[in-house]
């Protein structure tokens, strides 16, 4: 979702840190494409479409400044990202971009398909190639370790509550919910609150239930999906799978903590949560700006906590690979500018400044800082962050404290036609108070392996 607009808050004053001093010199390329001028050409897509006017003019004035630094190679953007129906097309057609947005879920469909190049030279000596988190770098491995690509923003799941209502309710809100078990006893009570005050709220239709329920269940250790011997199968039949539907119709039906309004999706959440009617839902951190954007919440009302459990989180997230058919120019020009545009912490802080500028939320854990650092370089973005902060950045403060340590998995493959089954499951949980967990479980396991056994 696209960061949103907030007028209702302050500016901070922007305070620049010394970050420069890690950032990455721009250096010339030494070959050059004749089509070009001299130039090595390099077609890029990303870039934001004009109804996203502020994210255009940012990625184009990015554009000219990367150009300056470096005058031998020639940045032709394209609006657009990825679009899984058309891709081969454009790659066997000779019209895809030489660098080229991508998901984390089809990472490895790419690489397996050599439909990606191999960077792994390229980015051997890359300018903070060792600050980025190693589990994101994996996401764009093969099994021998290979480089295919760079990460450039992520999100991860946590809990967001509505600390009015803890308060309301008796629960302190600098503590939420660690636990299932807690997350089930604090919806009690705020469902207690009365008024049509629901306690906690979850996903079923449109494959939001099957997203949420993969969520739910890697917080507790478990996986949709497994790989035996190259061949995926399902993995949520088990005891985690079950816990998770357990809790859920239980929440739902003998504590009457969920509301009796399902079929529910994130906008339908999202509108409850800023109406003050929602205690807890998951989500990743961009829902906040959402919720204050269109739904009428405020900043200060919201909290967001590490997913319940914490012994896994959903990871998402987006970066950049580079046509196999690219040659080592394009590839080293490719390299150099997605390191300079997403990878560059002094570039981050120029981005901090022009969203407070433009009086866009500064502080949560999502873009302009995205969290893809670690060590050293992670904690001065965070202080960047907090030094311009225009949001309550303690409200958050237990999720970014826990990010580094919650392993992120990302979502199973073919997820969306595995989605879809497991919103049926969703579905029954939520709206049938007799509903058979276990025979649920079975016709779901069934189907989704005829889905991998397809593939």
């Amino acid at each position: 979702m696209s960061i949103a607009r907030s007028r209702t808050l302050g500016l901070a004053t922007v305070t620049v840190l010394a970050l420069s001093a890690l950032a990455a010199c721009g250096t010339s390329s030494d070959s050059a494409d004749a089509d070009s001028g001299g130039k090595v050409r390099l077609d890029v897509n990303g870039q934001p479409p004009k109804t996203q006017a502020f994210e255009r003019k940012l990625f184009d004035k990015h554009v000219r400044q990367f150009e300056k630094a470096n005058p031998d190679i020639d940045i032709v953007p394209h609006e657009g990202f990825m679009d899984p129906k058309t891709f081969n097309a454009k790659l066997a057609g000779g019209k895809l971009e030489d660098v080229f947005y991508v998901y984390f879920t089809d990472t490895r469909s790419l690489i397996d398909k050599r439909q990606a190049a191999d960077l792994t030279d390229a980015v051997k000596d890359m300018p903070h190639r060792g600050d980025v988190q190693d589990q994101l770098m994996k996401v764009f491995q093969n099994d021998e370790g290979r480089q295919f690509g760079l990460p450039t923003a992520n999100y991860s799941m946590g809990l967001v509550y509505n600390r009015k209502l803890f308060e309301k309710a008796g629960l302190d809100p600098d503590q939420p919910p660690k636990t299932w078990a807690e997350v089930r006893e604090a919806a009690k009570k705020i469902a207690a609150l009365g008024d049509n005050t629901v306690g906690y709220a979850d996903f079923s239709k449109n494959n939001q239930g099957g997203w949420h329920y993969t969520a739910e269940l890697y917080s507790r250790g478990g996986r949709v999906a497994e790989e035996d011997g190259g061949k995926w199968r399902a993995a949520f039949n088990t005891s985690e799978g079950r816990a998770t539907l357990r809790d859920l119709h239980d929440m739902r039906f003998k504590d009457d903590s969920m509301g009796s309004k399902q079929l529910l999706q994130a906008e339908d959440v999202q509108r409850m949560m800023g109406s003050g009617r929602l205690g807890m839902y998951l989500s990743a951190a961009d829902n906040i700006s959402v919720i204050a954007k269109q739904f009428g919440g405020e900043y200060e009302d919201y909290g967001l906590a590490p997913v319940p459990d914490a012994k896994a989180t959903l990871l998402g997230g987006e970066g950049y690979m580079i046509n196999p058919k690219a040659s080592p120019e394009q590839v080293k020009a490719g390299v150099k500018w997605l390191q300079w545009k997403f990878l560059n912490p002094a570039l981050i802080e120029r981005n901090v400044a022009d969203h407070v500028r433009d009086e866009l939320p500064v502080g949560l854990p999502m873009p302009p800082t995205p969290d893809i650092w670690k060590g050293e370089v992670r904690e001065k973005v965070e202080q960047v962050k907090k030094k311009n902060a225009n949001v309550p950045t303690d409200n958050y403060e237990t999720f970014v404290q826990a990010a580094p340590h919650v392993p992120g998995v990302i979502e199973p493959p073919k997820a969306q036609e595995v989605y879809a089954v497991l919103d049926s499951v969703m579905q029954a949980v939520l709206t049938k108070k007799d509903a058979d967990l276990d025979r649920l479980l079975d016709d779901a396991e069934k189907k989704v392996n005829a889905i991998y056994r397809a593939a």
